[in-house]
């Protein structure tokens, strides 16, 4: 049976995806069979006649195992706005349970590893009364934390983990992606969050340009994941 991991992040846009794929290059390094899982994404492009979102190609592109682009990305929306806002414009509704379904046809391959990337951070909603943590938690996934190294990035890092052990779930890990080249005290912040955190610590990626980023698994080390 697979073993699947959920990726969150303190916010939006702090290298869940850059994250998420390294782990999968880092995975494949050590011989683990792996695929990757966006249950939900927004601001996709149509391609094909499909809606398809870069993170999840980027995903399906690393997984070991070639997989149809529906696999990797059940629900896809166009507006680059919060999914259950962009569902009700298309009405339609996220629904939990295809979500699990997603998950276990996956299971049902060859992979070792799921990654399971989130979208924004950990309270995000599906509906007006579901979150997509509740399908975390139903499907008891240890969760890794992606902390966006910026002003204020304490805080958010301490929250949501006092969410994510709230909801009964594990840390399985966390990683500290430098988002702000120019973030003051960058190594006192590092240091605090490092002393505060009571999980494993997987990495830290540096600052990456655009040119840059080439998902570098090198700087991540997941042997407590194994």
């Amino acid at each position: 049976m697979a073993k699947a991991f959920f990726v969150t992040g303190t916010d939006t846009e702090v290298g869940k995806t850059l994250v998420t794929t390294a782990l999968m290059r880092a995975a494949k390094e050590v011989g683990k069979k792996v695929v990757g899982y966006k249950p939900v994404a927004s601001g996709c492009e149509l391609v094909g006649g499909e809606l398809r979102n870069s993170d999840a190609n980027a995903m399906q592109r690393e997984a070991s195992i070639p997989l149809p682009y529906s696999m990797v990305n059940p629900y896809a929306f166009a507006p680059a706005i919060a999914p259950h806002i962009a569902a009700r414009l298309a009405n339609e509704s996220i629904q939990t349970g295809h979500i699990s379904q997603g998950l276990a046809r996956l299971k049902e391959t060859a992979a070792d590893w799921i990654l399971v990337e989130g979208a924004g951070g950990w309270r995000l909603p599906l509906d007006e009364q579901h979150f997509l943590s509740d399908w975390v938690k139903r499907e008891h996934l240890p969760v890794i934390l992606v902390v966006g190294a910026k002003l204020g990035c304490i805080n958010h890092a301490l929250l949501t983990i006092e969410a994510i052990r709230r909801d009964g779930l594990s840390l399985a890990g966390w990683v500290l992606n430098r988002v702000d080249p120019d973030m003051m005290h960058f190594q006192e912040n590092a240091d605090t969050l490092k002393h505060l955190i009571s999980a494993p610590f997987l990495g830290e990626l540096p600052w990456l340009s655009e040119e840059e980023i080439d998902y570098p698994e090198s700087f991540l080390d997941i042997a407590a994941l194994l």
